[in-house]
């Protein structure tokens, strides 16, 4: 049918309505748009969103349009702060909302619902808090829900079961505590869940999986979940990833779980499964397998060695026995092999490693018998041989020798015989090797690898001379050799290790004397010689050795006297025994705990009867009897008129008390341990020429409790008025803590005294005061010649610090019922004895929680700035977490040398180190150049990712303190060794900047 020409006008006017109202809208957008920018205080990554009539929005990268109008907004890392306006909704016809990685806080934004066709909703990593909406189902056209990494807390509202929609829920890194609700089992679409690192409450997987057929992607690691695993879980045929990981899960593996056709990724690890792994695989297409930390037993089903493409097969710490199957040696896929600490036993497939480009290799703490397999390096990627206590035997293999990619050589402990493959020593990246307790043999290298730090082969049959080129082993931290057959001198070249802090040379064959130059080795901890056939004299400047605190050159032919510098060292292990020396011992070591330190040197002598020596006081010669006699008389006059000046003071001092005490009231002493000192002998020392530091509380006291040598410090809360409430309440949460904890890395409370006004805290004394006055306050010592040099912890008593402050807290959040949460952990909280030994100090904020995990509102918010959790500072929420970010600034502290407020751009340390890692800049330009050496650079390098890791501003996305001591714990040694670095976990969801293995 033909339009007649009078149709046309109307027709136009349609047309110029439509262009008309287009138009309109398109203006509305970007006006609505520039609001935006506007409303976010225009962040200079929208910079470019400007009015131009030549340029439309639709053309901004950020803006997604269809017909011209906007469907899409893609605004992640946009440095975006404030919340979503309500005019947001003015751009009605949005579909994909994607605004991860901000800042946004605030709670789940209602507004949201106004946009009537909105599928796709990104909010992951910003600050939003609160709960989420039970009517949050209104959004119901929602396809993909993404909330991860905020901190909502409370339960996940049976309304999120009610999106019919949904293809992917995803809630990992939050802080719910409450429950989730079955009704989620009922999303019948539904691809992929996530609900990991959350504080749910112990909860059974209730989820009807009957319904979850089309899931993929199930993870809900470190989630509370508690009972057996459901047997339906292995009927979703189309699951490609699953991960139930760190939980409380028991029962068996469900037997069809190893059928699925489509699974890759399986992570059950850490749980408390039993039973067997089902005897039948069917899941060809699986690439991790991960059962490691449960209590699995019965052997290992040889239909394992089917899955072609499997790259990590990790078993390690469960129950497993028998024989390893032949099969899994030809895995052409396979990367990480990790079967130790099992009841394994026979031989190793002899064809592992020949069909794979093999990386890791454990297989200790079993029962192992048989060979190495010849091909372990056969793709040239083997990273580490991690085989110690088995029963292994015969030769290594050659191929060993051509490994260049090798790192870790651990093989101790085992039946090894016959010589190391020469090329081994030499690896180009070897960085510890440790053959000990085997019956090896052959002659020390004269080169080994420059990354070679730990060098230890004690109880062997090695022999020969120790080389003269060991100079050029540059790295060397560990030198154990002890129980050979060396012989020959030790050469003077050994001294030039700058590096070395163990060497262990004894029950060997060496003569000759000790190099004179044994001073150069200034990092020197622990040397041991004895039961050799050394001479001469002992060196003098063994006694110069900084940091030396054992020594033992007992057994061997010394004579001389002991250099009266030795007394200089702060010695916890010193044996010099069976020996040729003579003289008088140091005073220094004139007491009972060195008292079998020097049997079997007839010609020593001591002035006291605390040693088993002979006194070296002679018996006065009859002729001067007289001239005794004069003496004894002149001492006697002495000591009367001595005696008498005591009276007189003590008469005085005790007059002053009675004047003084008719203004204080009668002091009351309660102690929590047995004490060689009474409320007197610590009240007299509360003078100002004893305060050694001060806070809001009161003043801290170094007190000589008495006359026996006993120093304690007392922190005095003082007021010329009766105390505040608020001081009241640190003193006795202070006294009702530290009176029942008995652990030797928190500081020892060992008595309160108080009056009505005054109250006191008297702790052990610690020589070397706080962890703050050494890595912040320049600390100066003055050398023999007059020079004066700044004095720093090295990186080792960095990390046993960091290590025994771990202990203290892992003790606290763990091991003590209820769990104390510390809520002041900070550098001068951190006090050292003279052993450089950490102990937590200060409990005036500590509060006890009523049970594990719980979430404590404080009344009042109370803490030091740069180390007060953010959840904390936010809504004065807390639990053990929020000391775990405190520890973290202090691991950053340690590992930069930089103060917690001190970041660059007024940022707080652990926001400028947050930001660091999340611009992918190298870790090493933060480390603190004062003490980093190329053979603690990684170790400095995983604790500065531990510690931002620590920080996270997700408390859920924070290690626990077990598991950060568990990493502090692990050297390079036992990360190969099996102990899966915890921060890798991390890693498996890209919610958070990457951080490597520690390796």
């Amino acid at each position: 049918m033909f339009k007649t020409r009078e149709s046309f006008p109307l027709l136009h006017f349609l047309i110029c309505f439509i262009i008309h109202g287009s138009s309109q809208l398109h203006d509305q957008e970007q006006a609505t748009l520039l609001k935006l920018k506007q409303h976010w205080q225009n962040p200079p990554s929208l910079s470019h969103w400007t009015s131009s009539k030549s340029a439309s929005h639709c053309t901004w990268p950020e803006v997604n349009c269809t017909h011209d109008s906007v469907t899409g907004l893609l605004l992640g890392k946009k440095d975006i702060l404030e919340t979503i306006p309500p005019f947001f909704c003015d751009l009605k016809n949005l579909t994909h909302i994607d605004f991860n990685n901000n800042n946004i806080s605030g709670t789940f934004p209602v507004v949201l619902y106004n946009l009537s066709k909105l599928e796709f909703l990104d909010l992951s990593e910003n600050c939003f808090v609160g709960v989420l909406p039970d009517d949050i189902d209104r959004m119901s056209k929602l396809s993909d829900l993404n909330l991860s990494g905020n901190n909502f807390t409370g339960d996940i509202p049976a309304a999120v079961g009610r999106l019919k929609r949904l293809r992917s829920l995803q809630l990992p890194f939050n802080q719910f505590d409450g429950t989730f609700p079955p009704e989620i089992g009922n999303l019948s679409d539904l691809e992929i869940l996530t609900l990991a690192h959350n504080q749910f409450k112990p909860s059974e997987l209730l989820f009807n999986f009957t319904y979850l057929k089309k899931l993929k992607h199930l993870w809900i690691s470190n989630a509370n979940l508690f009972g057996d695993l459901p047997e339906t879980i292995g009927e979703m045929a189309d699951l490609e990833l699953l991960d139930l990981s760190s939980n409380s899960l028991t029962g068996n593996i469900p037997r069809n779980l190893f059928l699925l056709k489509n699974l890759s990724t399986l992570f059950l690890y850490k749980n408390y499964l039993s039973g067997g792994i089902p005897q039948v695989v069917e899941a060809l297409n699986l690439k991790v397998i991960d059962l490691s930390q449960n209590n699995l037993t019965g052997p290992i089903p040889g239909d394992l060695g089917k899955l072609e493409e499997l790259s990590v097969l990790a078993l390690f710490l469960n129950q497993f026995s028998g024989e390893i199957p032949e099969s899994l040696g030809r895995l052409p896929a396979l990367v990480d092999f990790s079967l130790f600490s099992n009841n394994l036993s026979g031989p190793i497939p002899p064809d592992i490693g020949l069909y794979s480009m093999l990386e890791k290799f454990q297989v200790s703490s079993n029962r192992l018998t048989g060979n190495l397999p010849e091909h372990l390096c056969n793709g040239s990627k083997l990273l580490g041989v991690v085989a110690f206590d088995n029963k292994l035997s015969g030769e290594l293999p050659e191929s060993l020798g051509n490994c260049n990619s090798l790192r870790i050589v651990r093989l101790e402990n085992n039946v090894f015989s016959g010589n190391v493959p020469a090329g081994m020593w030499t690896a180009l990246n070897l960085s510890i090797i440790k053959l000990n307790s085997n019956m090896f043999t052959g002659k020390l290298p004269n080169e080994v690898s420059r990354n070679l730090s730990r060098f230890e082969i004690s109880n062997n049959g090695f022999s020969g001379k120790i080389p003269s080129a060991v100079s050029s082993w540059r790295n060397l931290v560990v030198f154990n050799a002890s129980n050979n057959l060396f012989a020959g001198t030790i050469p003077q070249e050994l001294t030039a290790l700058p590096l070395l802090t163990t060497l262990l040379l004894d029950r060997n064959r060496l003569t000759g004397s000790l190099p004179p130059d044994i001073i150069s080795l200034s990092k020197l901890t622990c040397l041991n010689l004895s039961g050799n056939r050394l001479s001469g004299q002992i060196p003098a400047g063994i006694g110069n050795l900084p940091v030396l605190v054992e020594l033992d050159l007992s057994d061997n032919q010394f004579s001389g006297q002991i250099p009266h510098e030795i007394g200089l060292l702060k010695l916890t292990t010193l044996n010099l025994s069976s020996n040729h020396l003579t003289g008088e011992i140091p005073s220094e070591f004139e007491n009972g705990a060195y008292a079998t330190s020097f049997l079997n040197n007839p010609g020593l002598c001591a002035s006291n009867s605390l040693v088993n020596l002979n006194s070296c006081n002679y018996r006065p010669r009859k002729s001067s009897n007289v001239l005794t006699r004069l003496l004894a008389l002149i001492l006697s006059s002495v000591t009367s008129v001595f005696l008498l000046a005591i009276l007189l003071l003590f008469f005085i001092i005790s007059n002053c008390r009675r004047r003084k005490d008719k203004l204080e009231s009668t002091w009351t002493l309660i102690s929590f341990h047995k004490l060689n000192f009474i409320e007197t002998d610590i009240l007299m020392g509360l003078t100002d020429n004893n305060v050694i530091g001060s806070g809001g509380s009161g003043k801290v006291y170094r007190v000589a409790a008495n006359n026996s040598g006993c120093v304690v410090a007392v922190k005095s809360i003082r007021n010329n008025k009766k105390l505040d409430q608020t001081l009241d309440k640190e003193f006795f949460a202070e006294v009702e803590i530290l009176s029942t904890i008995r652990h030797l890395n928190i500081v020892k409370l060992l008595c309160c005294i108080f009056s009505d006004n005054s109250k006191l805290l008297v702790y052990e004394y610690l020589e070397n005061r706080s962890l703050d006055r050494w890595l912040h306050r320049k600390r100066t010592a003055t050398t023999a010649s007059g020079t004066v040099h700044h004095v720093f912890l090295d990186w080792p008593k960095r990390l046993h610090i960091a290590v025994g402050a771990a202990q203290g807290l892992s003790y606290m959040h763990h091991d003590f019922l209820p769990p104390i949460v510390h809520r002041d952990v900070k550098s001068s909280n951190i006090l050292l004895d003279a052993e450089f030994n950490a102990k937590i100090a200060d409990f005036g904020l500590a509060r006890m929680m009523t049970k594990p995990g719980e979430l404590a509102t404080m009344s009042a918010i109370t803490g030091s700035f740069g180390y007060m959790a953010p959840e904390y500072a936010h809504t004065a929420r807390i639990n053990e977490r929020s000391d775990v970010y405190s520890f973290g600034v202090v691991l950053l502290e340690l590992t930069t040398g930089k103060e917690a407020q001190n970041g660059d751009e007024n940022k707080s340390l652990a926001d400028w180190a947050w930001r660091h890692m999340q611009e992918g800049k190298p870790v090493i330009n933060v480390l603190d150049k004062d003490v980093m050496e190329p053979d603690n650079l990684g170790e400095m390098s995983c604790v500065f990712r531990l510690g931002v890791q620590c920080t996270n501003k997700l408390p859920s996305a924070r290690p626990s303190m077990k598991e950060v001591l568990q990493i502090l714990n692990k050297n390079a040694t036992s990360l190969v060794d099996g102990e899966r670095d915890l921060l890798k976990k991390y890693d498996a969801i890209p919610l958070r900047s990457k951080h490597d293995e520690c390796i």
